[in-house]
Order: structure tokens, then C-alpha cells, then sequence
């Protein structure tokens, strides 16, 4: 019985620990936008057996990487938006350079969400 207090003073203590190692982790990430230009001398085919010989879905996106959206810009290529702790983004960049390069040039962008920011903006000027 005397155990019970202890074991709940401990499970509060190790949500404690995993609340506060989620907000630091939540406090590094960084989101990037990639963009995968198909190279116009290949077709889709071509470009899907690429990846596959790469083994691009299985390297990409890394672990830790959440996709916050992919969309596919008809005559360029793929754009991908990826958040990811600071501390991953080499195994971000190595995710891209062993699946992706033969298929697709590449390009990385920091990038943030200005949405929020100009929905603000503009309830300000309808005021």
C-alpha cells in the first residue's frame, strides 16, 4: 500500500520530464521547404526508378521529420515542407542527397508560416 504514493509521485515526476523535453524539442525545430525539380530529361518512369534504386521511401523523410505538406508544381517539380528538430537537419540532408539526386536538382529553403501573421495584418486594417 505504501507503494502506491510512491509509484504516483513518480509517474508525475516522468510526465513532468517528457512535457518539458517535448517543449524543448518543439523550441528547436526549424521547418524547411524542398524543392525537388524534376530533371527534364527524364520521365516519370525514369524518375520513379530512380527513387526506387535509391531507396528515396525508405530514406525520406528522416526520423524526427514531420511533413507538414507536399505538393507537386505541374512543369517544375515536388515541394516539399518539412519541420525537424535543428539538431537532425544533416540527416534531413543526407535524406535528400543518397534518395533523391539522379531523379531530382535540389534546393533548400528556410521557410516560416506567415499565414497566422497576415491574418492579423489583415483584421487590423478591417478595424
Amino acid at each position: 500500500m505504501k507503494a502506491i504514493p510512491f509509484l504516483f509521485v513518480l509517474l508525475c515526476l516522468l510526465a513532468r520530464r517528457t512535457l518539458a523535453q517535448t517543449k524543448a524539442a518543439a523550441g528547436d525545430s526549424v521547418m524547411i521547404t524542398i524543392f525537388l525539380k524534376h530533371q527534364q530529361d527524364k520521365n516519370l518512369d525514369s524518375l520513379q526508378v530512380i527513387q526506387k534504386k535509391n531507396k528515396f521511401g525508405n530514406l525520406f523523410p528522416p526520423k524526427g521529420a514531420r511533413i507538414v505538406s507536399w505538393y507537386v508544381m505541374m512543369g517544375v517539380g515536388q515541394v516539399v515542407t518539412v519541420k525537424i528538430a535543428g539538431s537532425q537537419l544533416r540527416g534531413l540532408n543526407t535524406s535528400i542527397e543518397k534518395g533523391a539526386w539522379g531523379a531530382f536538382d535540389t534546393a533548400f529553403y528556410p521557410t516560416y508560416d506567415y499565414l497566422p501573421l497576415w491574418k492579423d495584418e489583415k483584421a487590423k486594417v478591417s478595424q
